[in-house]
């Protein structure tokens, strides 16, 4: 849309929202694409397996969500880039019509990487033309749902990249830059939170996921948390110890999913006679013992509590003890890609590294708070219908970006889902307290 140069009608000046709106999202988009920067063509074309998918389908299908749900029903004479891309880039909005099957998207070779930028900056266009006028009813929350989808595929991203670099044989590096220095290791204490009526859940103020809501109060016995997540080393003494040999410490589902795939270690491990060594973004290197161990599943995590003579902690008890806490640690914008070791700096501070570094397993089902109703229509798609079989983790990793994450979080997979950085912070009841 040109603007007429011979007007002389000033022009409507465009509402704070819409401006902050349009900045906040063009911030976003420049972010993901500086992700796939690094990639080949190849690269990012390649599906490692079913879970993970093609940085190119990333890409097109971030840009899919906001010309689906925002640019065609919401901007007059919009024309669409592409319409077979409606079916190719559509993840499992069933109500949106036939989808390309998940396991196969790293057949499609075309369209090519080029084509696929073309389309977000063709998307990218079309709402900057959308957001110099005032939003009718709704679309700022749209356009706000994008940018928040946006960001949840920025770490999809990186982990689904670590996992194809993983299964290429000659290891290649991400980024070449070794984010680990030297500190001194945090020795584990345990932090109490007395018994009683706690709120939980997203309040309303700024944006949440419906999942996050609504707010409402629970009824916590007394309990303690670790200060800090459960190290390489902690785990490392779990294998010796005989953890992937005992059944006793293991739920059945668990043991039986751990034997039949071979699991003898995290993901990314491997045992040469020198000790341990891990895949990581910056190549493979060997486990540094005081960083938080990650790619565990539900099902590891579990076991591991169970042999430390702890357990995991429910959502509600994580969610009470990091209400409070600066969203401050070792997000995406840090640059490390990796789990970063405890500092004894927050000693008597309570719990660290409650954000960032690894996501935190609880041992929560995904399920739906009291009073929660989905969105109508396709867009009610986003959540909802995977509350069945999940568990919910807590706190963000080191690939999640820093103005994605809060407290009332929930982020959820399959108890054998293991490419996330995923890992542990143990919990355990207060003696003599019932």
């Amino acid at each position: 849309m040109q603007p007429h140069s011979h007007s002389t009608t000033p022009p409507v000046p465009v509402l704070r929202r819409e401006a902050d709106l349009g900045r906040r999202l063009r911030a976003v988009r420049q972010v993901t694409e500086a992700l796939a920067a690094p990639l080949s063509a190849e690269d990012c074309a390649l599906q490692s397996m079913p879970d993970a998918s093609p940085v190119k389908w990333h890409l097109a299908h971030t840009t899919w969500f906001l010309e689906t749900f925002v640019m065609v029903p919401y901007l007059p004479g919009y024309a669409i880039f592409d319409p077979s891309f409606r079916t190719l880039f559509n993840s499992y909005y069933v109500g949106i019509g036939d989808r390309h099957p998940r396991p196969e998207r790293g057949l499609v070779s075309r369209p090519d990487l080029a084509t696929v930028r073309s389309y977000r900056m063709h998307v990218d266009a079309a709402i900057g033309a959308l957001l110099t006028a005032p939003l009718p009813a709704g679309v700022a929350e749209l356009i706000e749902l994008g940018i928040q989808h946006e960001q949840q595929h920025q770490e999809l991203i990186l982990t689904d990249v670590k996992h194809l670099l993983s299964r290429n044989p000659s290891r290649p590096v991400y980024d070449p830059r070794w984010p680990l220095r030297e500190v001194a290791p945090q020795s584990l204490r345990w932090h109490p939170f007395a018994r009683g009526l706690v709120v939980v859940g997203h309040d309303g103020d700024g944006f949440g996921f419906d999942n996050e809501g609504p707010a409402h109060r629970v009824y916590l016995e007394p309990f303690e948390l670790a200060s800090r997540p459960v190290t390489h080393g902690e785990f490392a003494a779990f294998i010796e110890d005989g953890g992937y040999r005992r059944p006793d410490l293991w739920l059945s589902l668990g043991w039986d999913t751990m034997v039949a795939r071979g699991w003898q270690a995290p993901l990314y491990w491997e045992h040469p006679r020198r000790g341990w060594r891990t895949f990581t973004l910056h190549g493979m290197v060997e486990i540094d013992p005081h960083t938080p161990v990650c790619h565990i599943s539900y099902f590891e995590a579990d076991a591991y509590a169970r042999w430390a003579g702890a357990r995991l902690p429910t959502e509600f008890e994580w969610e009470h003890a990091a209400t409070g806490c600066a969203i401050r640690g070792n997000l995406q914008e840090n640059g490390a890609l990796h789990p970063l070791p405890a500092s004894n700096a927050t000693d008597g501070a309570g719990p660290a590294q409650m954000f960032g570094d690894v996501w935190e397993w609880t041992r929560s089902d995904y399920a739906p708070y009291p009073g929660y109703r989905a969105a109508g229509g396709a867009i009610g798609e986003y959540n909802g219908k995977f509350m069945s079989g999940q568990y919910v983790l807590r706190g963000g990793s080191c690939a999640t970006p820093a103005a994605h994450i809060r407290a009332s979080y929930r982020n959820f997979f399959a108890p054998d889902a293991r490419w996330q950085f995923s890992g542990i912070r143990l919990a355990r009841d207060v003696p003599g307290s019932a």
